[in-house]
């Protein structure tokens, strides 16, 4: 079937994964905002989504009421509520730049999926191959890249809303990308000097990151790069945070003292694509976190997926057909996903927000101090370790 498929026309091909991406993502992104209001409801202890239900359902026995109280028809509330709710355009703003600014925000959160893979299996010559839509040999390059851009959709908002609040939001969220997006990417820098020690193939590619971790047994080969670097996993995450504009982070949108930030003139379905791209924006940095520091699909240290897959084959007669290896494989990695998307949304229910001084201060005066003395002790480990 996939021979199939990549013997279609490259447009074809195109408009499928695009639609596959939209997809997967949009419905993802209703399922983290439901989510994030149930654990909001667990951490601080009240009711969270738990009385909206589809009427001719709602006699059914004792399913029913487990799915009402569970939440799970809210996102279809949700998105009703979105899509056909009023969305009126205040008359002093500048309207195309208003309009044009939520669908910027959701360009780089749609493109840059298509770069993370989510998997691998064998094909039949023996190799193993990603699980990724777009499978290009700088593809973290192309994700710090692309997703950057997302901060533009941000300004333009505050600008094109001719508001002060908004703007200064804006304003924020743009000063807060360059202070942490040097750390970020200085604290991966260590992780791709080892990937390309010498012998190496010379690659920024994701799937190599993983590569790099799918050895056996315990030495450096087989280790989980947030095992031996867990400096760099410590900074990337927290540059995360800051770049995706989640609490204590959020001063782009601080309802304290700039009443909604940049978002504030904006409502209904313009209003939801902001939060499309920022949960969008989660899942692919908890997905990059994955590959590079947690192994990616391999499920423990040391236990790699191939190596699983193998000794099921005892057990399993069908064990080594691609398909179950790529379910398999997902699974994994969608759990670790998963993980750091309650992480997320645990810190924000439990961390107060910073200061913007002191969001700036722990950028420039601690992060970035600390991302450089990691790199350069790395950059000095690695060396010995080749020699």
């Amino acid at each position: 079937m996939l021979d199939f498929f990549f013997h279609w026309p490259l447009w074809a091909q195109s408009a499928v994964k695009g639609l596959a991406v939209i997809a997967v993502l949009f419905p993802f992104a209703a399922a983290c905002s439901m989510a994030e209001r149930k654990i909001c409801a667990w951490i601080q202890g009240r009711p969270g989504p738990n009385r909206t239900i589809v009427p001719w359902l709602a006699w059914i026995p004792v399913i029913a009421p487990f799915l009402q109280r569970l939440g799970l028809f809210q996102l279809a509330a949700d998105g009703g509520k979105f899509v056909f709710k009023e969305d009126p355009i205040p008359g002093h703003v500048n309207k195309l730049y208003f309009v044009l600014a939520p669908i910027l925000a959701m360009i780089p959160a749609l493109t840059t999926v298509t770069i993370v893979p989510f998997g691998a299996y064998f094909n039949q010559a023996g190799q193993l191959v990603p699980l990724v839509l777009a499978n290009v040999d700088i593809g973290l390059l192309a994700v710090f890249a692309i997703s950057s851009l997302g901060v533009y959709s941000v300004i333009l908002a505050g600008w094109a809303s001719n508001s002060k609040y908004p703007f200064l939001g804006s304003i924020r969220a743009s000063a807060q990308l360059i202070s942490y997006e040097l750390s970020m990417t200085l604290s991966v820098l260590p992780v791709f000097l080892w990937i390309n020690k010498p012998g190496g193939a010379g690659t920024l590619s994701l799937f190599a990151a993983v590569e790099a971790q799918s050895g056996q047994g315990l030495h450096f080969d087989s280790l989980w790069l947030g095992i031996w670097m867990p400096v760099s996993a410590f900074i990337f995450l927290v540059a995360l945070f800051a770049e995706t504009n989640r609490q204590p982070f959020d001063m782009a949108e601080s309802e304290a003292d700039l009443v909604g930030g940049f978002h504030t003139e904006y409502g209904a379905f313009k209003w939801s694509l902001f939060f499309v791209a920022e949960y969008a924006h989660m899942i692919v940095g908890s997905g990059v976190f994955t590959l590079m520091f947690l192994g990616g699909w391999n499920p423990l240290p040391g236990l790699p997926l191939a190596a699983v897959v193998h000794g099921l084959e005892h057990w399993i007669s069908w064990a080594s057909h691609p398909a179950f290896m790529g379910v398999l494989g997902v699974l994994i990695f969608l759990g670790k996903v998963a993980f750091f998307i309650f992480f997320f949304m645990w810190v924000r229910w439990t961390l107060p927000r910073f200061r913007y001084d002191q969001i700036m201060k722990l950028g420039w005066q601690k992060l970035l101090p600390l991302a450089i003395g990691n790199l350069i002790f790395y950059a000095l480990l690695i060396a010995l370790i080749d020699r």
